[in-house]
C-alpha cells in the first residue's frame, strides 16, 4: 500500500501526495502555470530544491519571482555558478573556491591556469558570452550526496586543490552535497539552487569588475581572483541597478570632497581624514545643531580621556571582545645616552598597558559613578562629541564611510528600570526630529541577541520587550517605519534598536542606534541610592543619531549630491562681477551680507561670467549673486540659484532676507 504524505499549503488547504514526491510535483498538481513559476520551495521553514523529495508529511510555500528577497538570493547563488562553469569552460586548468550571492550580485574567487596571467577586465565579455550558453543550455541542476572521502579523491583527481584543502578539513564521516550542472559541471554546494540554468533571465546579469583576493582571506596564502558581477530576476531590475550605479558614481563623496574642497586622505595617516576649511565648516554647523538638539532634551555634555588602562576594558568586557580592533599605547621612559641630546623613546619592563578609546561607554561610566548618586537624580544623560579610533583593516577603510578616527555624536543614559520605555519612546522622537529636518524617511529594526553574549536570558528578555514597547508607544512598530526584528544582529551587551535612512537614490544607510544595556553597570560596579536606601544597578542606554560625523556627512553629500541645503553650504554665496565696474558694489554687497550672518564671498576676477557660473556650480555654491554696472546702480543683484535655469533680478536687501532665512538651520525656524 503506498504510503501517503499530507501537504500543507499557505491558503490552508491540505495535499496528498504519495511517497517520494517532490515541492515540484505538487506545484504541477496545482496547474501548469505554478509549476513553470516555481523557482524552490520552503519546506518547514527551510528553503530547499523543487526536486527534492518531501521526507514526511510537511508544510510547503513555494518560492517564485514575487517573493523577491528570496527569489533573488537564489538567483544570484545559480549566476555565480554559471560563472565558474565559464570561467572552466574557457580555460580549462582553473581551479575554483567559493562563490556566494551578496546584497545586489554575486562573486567567485578563482585561480587561473599557471599558462596565462591572472584574470582581468579583458576577459570578462567572454566569459558573459560562455555565461549565457549555459543559461540557454537549460542544464538541469541536480543535487547528489557524496561522502568526504569521494569528494576529496574527485577535486585530488583534477587538481583542485584549493577544493580538496577545504573537504579534507570538514568532519570525518559527514555527507557532504553536491550539484550538477547538467551531467559535465559540479560543485561542491549546500545548495538550494533553481531547477536548471534556463530559469535565470540570460539579460539581467553583468560582470562587473575583478579584484585580487587570497585563498580564505589570508595574505599569506595563494593570490586568487575575484570576479564580481551583479544578478537580477529580470532585464528590467539590472537596468535600474545600473542607472543607480551610474547616478551613485556622480553622488561619489569622494569624488565631490574633492570639487567642494572639503577634505582630503592620504597614506601618512591611514583611515583619518584631512578637514579642509569647507568641510570642517560643515561639522561645525552639524555639531552646532546636534548640541542644541541634546542641550535641549536634557543632555548633559562631557569630555573624557582618549587613553584608559587596558585594565579598564578587560573589567568592561571589550578586551576579550573587540582587542584586535583597538589600538594598544605601552607606558615608556625616557633614555637618553651619553653622547645623544634626544630622547629615544623605551618600553619599560614593567610598563603598564593603555588603549585608545574605541567607543566612549566605560568612561561615562566612570563619570556617572563620582559621587553618590540618588533615584532622585535620574534619569542622567551624559552625552559627548568623543573621538574614537578602532583598527580598521586597510583594504575596508573606504573615504569617510569608513575611517580609523571618527567622533561620534554619543550618549549614554542612566536610568531606572521603570524609566528605560519612557527615555527610549523619547528618543524615538528626537531622532524622528532629527532625520526628517535633514529630509530622511528611515525604517526602524529591531536587533536581538547574539549567540555570543554577556548578561542572563531574562534581562535579554526584559531588554528587548522594553525596545519593543518604546517603539510601539511611539507609533513606529509598523509597515510605514519598516518595522523588523532582526535576530542574532544585537551587540553582546544589549539589544538595539537601529534607524536605517533611506537616500534620494534608495539606497539605506544605518545611522541611529539605541540599546538598552544591563550589562556594562553590572561589570563596571555603577549604581545609584533607590528610594528604601539601597544600592541598585542603573540601566544604561547607549544612544547616537548620526553615528559618526564623518560618516554622517558622506552620506549627506552623496545623498545631496553636493548641494547640501544652505545652512549647512561652507559658502552659502558668491557675489561675482560682469564687469570691472561693479567691483565696488560686490564689496558693498559682501559687507552687508556677512552682517546678516551669511558666509559670502566675492569673485572680482577678470574672467567671463560664464567661466564663474561654471566654477562656482561644480564647488556646490547654492546661489550666485552677479553684479554688473546696471545692478550697481539700481542696488540690485540677479541672483542665479544653484541647479535652476533661470535667474532672478531682486534689491539686495531682498537678497539678503532671502539667503537668511535659508541659512537659518532648521531646529532654529
Amino acid at each position: 500500500m503506498t504510503e501517503v504524505l499530507k501537504i500543507s499549503l499557505p491558503d490552508g488547504s491540505m495535499r496528498e501526495m504519495p511517497a517520494g514526491s517532490t515541492p515540484g510535483d505538487v506545484a504541477a498538481a496545482i496547474g501548469p502555470g505554478l509549476a513553470k513559476a516555481a523557482l524552490a520551495a520552503r519546506v518547514n521553514g527551510e528553503v530547499r530544491d523543487l526536486d527534492r523529495p518531501f521526507d514526511a508529511d510537511s508544510e510547503l510555500a513555494l518560492i517564485t519571482a514575487r517573493d523577491e528577497d528570496e527569489a533573488l538570493e537564489l538567483v544570484r547563488h545559480d549566476y555565480a555558478h554559471v560563472l565558474a562553469e565559464a570561467v572552466q569552460a574557457l580555460w580549462p586548468g582553473t581551479q575554483i573556491t567559493f562563490g556566494p550571492a551578496t546584497d545586489d550580485g554575486f562573486y567567485y574567487d578563482v585561480k587561473a591556469p599557471d599558462t596565462r596571467d591572472p584574470f582581468s577586465m579583458d576577459d570578462l565579455p567572454a566569459i558573459e558570452e560562455k555565461m549565457r550558453e549555459i543559461i540557454a543550455a537549460d542544464k538541469p541542476l541536480r543535487r547528489e550526496v557524496w561522502t568526504r572521502r569521494r569528494l576529496i579523491d574527485k577535486w585530488d583527481a583534477e587538481g583542485e586543490t584549493f577544493k580538496a584543502e577545504w573537504a579534507r578539513e570538514l568532519p570525518e564521516g559527514e555527507e557532504l552535497t553536491v550539484y550538477w550542472s547538467g551531467s559535465d559541471w559540479l560543485d561542491m554546494c549546500r545548495g538550494p539552487h533553481l531547477p536548471s540554468t534556463g530559469k535565470l533571465d540570460p539579460r539581467a546579469f553583468k560582470l562587473m569588475r575583478v579584484a585580487g583576493a587570497y585563498w580564505r582571506g589570508d595574505q599569506k596564502n595563494a593570490q586568487l581572483t575575484r570576479i564580481y558581477g551583479t544578478g537580477w530576476l529580470n532585464r528590467k531590475q539590472l537596468d535600474a541597478h545600473l542607472m543607480r550605479l551610474e547616478e551613485a558614481a556622480k553622488r561619489d563623496h569622494r569624488k565631490l570632497g574633492r570639487e567642494m574642497d572639503l577634505f582630503h586622505l592620504q597614506e601618512e595617516a591611514h583611515g583619518s581624514v584631512f578637514w579642509h576649511p569647507n568641510g570642517y565648516r560643515i561639522w561645525r554647523e552639524l555639531e552646532a545643531y546636534m548640541r542644541r538638539k541634546m542641550d535641549g532634551a536634557g543632555y548633559r555634555e562631557i569630555k573624557t580621556p582618549q587613553l584608559m588602562d587596558v585594565r579598564q576594558w578587560e573589567q568592561s568586557g571589550h578586551w576579550g571582545k573587540y582587542a584586535e580592533n583597538m589600538f594598544a599605547v605601552p607606558d615608556i621612559v625616557p633614555e637618553v645616552e651619553a653622547e645623544d641630546t634626544a630622547a629615544s623613546p623605551r618600553v619599560a619592563p614593567d610598563a603598564d598597558w593603555m588603549a585608545i578609546k574605541p567607543m566612549n561607554c566605560p568612561a561615562h561610566v566612570l563619570v556617572f559613578k563620582q559621587g553618590i548618586t540618588s533615584y532622585r537624580e535620574l534619569p542622567i544623560r551624559l552625552g559627548e562629541m568623543g573621538c574614537c579610533h578602532r583598527n580598521e583593516p586597510h583594504g575596508a577603510l573606504h573615504g569617510l564611510m569608513r575611517v580609523r578616527q571618527f567622533t561620534q555624536d554619543d550618549a549614554h543614559i542612566f536610568c531606572t528600570e521603570a524609566q528605560v520605555v519612557d527615555e527610549v519612546r523619547a528618543f524615538c522622537k528626537l531622532a524622528d526630529s532629527v532625520y526628517r529636518d535633514f529630509g530622511f524617511s528611515y525604517e526602524v529594526k529591531l536587533a536581538l541577541r547574539p549567540e555570543r553574549r554577556f548578561g542572563s536570558e531574562a534581562d535579554w528578555d526584559k531588554a528587548e520587550q522594553e525596545l519593543r514597547d518604546a517603539v510601539a508607544e511611539a507609533g513606529m512598530q509598523n509597515e510605514e517605519y519598516g518595522w523588523e526584528e532582526l535576530p542574532g544582529e544585537g551587540a553582546f551587551y544589549a539589544p538595539k534598536l537601529e534607524w536605517h535612512l533611506t537616500d534620494a537614490i534608495g539606497r539605506t544607510w544605518q545611522v541611529g542606534t539605541i540599546q538598552g544595556d544591563r550589562v556594562l553597570p553590572e561589570r563596571l560596579d555603577a549604581s545609584y541610592i533607590g528610594e528604601d536606601g539601597e544600592r541598585h544597578r542603573p540601566v544604561m542606554l547607549h544612544r547616537a543619531i548620526f553615528g559618526s560625523y564623518e560618516r554622517f556627512i558622506g552620506i549627506l553629500i552623496e545623498h545631496f549630491a553636493g548641494k547640501l541645503p544652505v545652512w549647512l553650504a561652507p559658502v552659502q554665496a558668491v557675489v561675482a562681477t560682469i564687469v570691472s565696474d561693479a567691483d565696488g558694489y560686490a564689496r558693498e554687497a559682501e559687507a552687508k551680507l556677512k552682517a546678516a550672518g551669511i558666509r559670502v564671498e566675492t569673485d572680482l576676477r577678470n574672467e567671463k561670467i560664464n567661466y564663474k557660473v561654471r566654477e562656482h556650480s561644480l564647488a556646490k555654491v547654492p546661489h550666485l549673486l552677479v553684479v554688473g554696472k546696471r545692478e550697481a546702480e539700481e542696488g540690485t543683484v540677479a541672483i542665479r540659484t544653484l541647479g535652476e535655469q533661470r535667474q532672478q533680478v531682486v534689491s539686495l536687501d531682498d537678497a539678503i532676507a532671502m539667503l537668511q532665512t535659508e541659512a537659518t538651520p532648521p531646529d532654529l525656524r
